[in-house]
This record gives C-alpha cells, structure tokens and sequence, in this order.
C-alpha cells in the first residue's frame, strides 16, 4: 500500500496481516480522490473508522490542511502511529482512539467545521457508521458545502438521504468498484442551488 500522488506520492504504508483491517485499495483511493480533486485543496478532512489511516494520509499529501483521523481498534492505531512518523513536525494528524461517534462529537465540541468526512466502517458495521452520519448533519462538524463519503459493501443498500430539512443530507452519487460501494452526500439545500444555478450537480 502506498501514497499515490501529492507531496508524499509513493510513500510505502503498513497494514495489518489478515482480515481485522481491510484497507481501502489503492485503486478505489485513486477514485475517490480523482472526485474529490476540485474540494481537497486547503481542506479540513476527517478519516472515520481510519484503519491504517492511508485515506487521511493520502488527502494531507494531496493538500488538506487538516486532517483528523479517529479509529477505536488499538492494533489499527498503533499502525496509524507508524504510518504518521515520516511526517515531518509541521505536518500533525491527531489520531484518536475512540469510536466513531466518540470521535465525531469531540470535534463538535472543539467547534471543528469540516469540508470532508470519509467513514470506512467495517462493513458489518454499516449501521453504527450510519448513526455516526447522523451526528455529522445534527452538529456544525460539516460545512454546508462539504461533502460525507461512506464505503460500504457493494451488496449494502445505502439511504437516499441522511436527517431532516433543513439539515438533510441527500446522496448524490453511487460508486461501485469490485465488491465495494462509495456513497456522496451534499447538503440537500446545496444540491437543491447548484442544479438551479447550473444544471448539473
């Protein structure tokens, strides 16, 4: 597993051996920052159940200006820490041993507001990381133009839509490569602006 472009393009990354972390695969990480590629400059990006935490490693070479990573598995973080030790001082990511929903309103509590927040769950956990989104659109952690990235298991259904007007979510996107699924979702009102404005989302 490596960084594929940014600052640290080709930097090598640990996992773990066997099933408890699935990564997400570099080709699917290629995708999803190719779509991303318009918003990640100078972003705020939040990693959600990080795993080996490529995924925030990846949107800090690419030129986020912040990246919080939250992961509650202890073998995970401790690959987290090594992945993070080539950063050079300037470049910190918190990493947080928590839950997600642990996670998530510590940095409501810290008055956090993010452009991007991409939640990996384990995928029998697709549930758990779906109230997890909720404390994302119930809270200021999202700006109202960000964006909230779920992966999920090809076979999952994925909601349309994520809270209650006028703080409701609406899926714009459905990805699919393999066996796994992305789900995009935009504030419903800014979805709502942008097709008004220029026929396309």
């Amino acid at each position: 597993m490596r960084i594929i472009a940014g600052r640290h393009k080709g930097r090598r990354l640990k996992t773990l051996p066997g099933t408890a972390i699935r990564p997400t695969s570099d080709r699917l990480r290629e995708t999803l920052f190719n779509i991303l590629a318009p918003w990640i400059q100078d972003a705020v990006f939040i990693d959600c159940y990080a795993g080996t935490g490529a995924v925030g490693v990846e949107a800090l070479s690419r030129g986020a200006r912040q990246v919080y990573l939250i992961e509650s598995d202890p073998a995970a973080t401790s690959i987290i820490e090594s992945n993070l030790a080539f950063l050079p001082s300037h470049e910190t990511i918190p990493c947080w041993r928590m839950t997600g929903h642990s996670g998530l309103k510590r940095l409501a509590a810290m008055k956090i507001q993010a452009d991007i927040c991409y939640l990996d769950p384990p995928y029998p956990a697709l549930t758990e990381a779906l109230e997890d989104m909720l404390v994302l659109v119930k809270t200021d952690v999202m700006r109202p133009e960000g964006w909230i990235i779920l992966e999920h298991a090809k076979r999952d259904a994925t909601p349309e839509s994520i809270g209650a007007p006028p703080q409701q979510w609406q899926r714009t996107r459905l990805l699919t490569q393999g066996t796994s699924a992305l789900s995009f979702y935009r504030m419903a009102s800014v979805v709502v602006s942008k097709a008004n404005s220029s026929g396309t989302i």
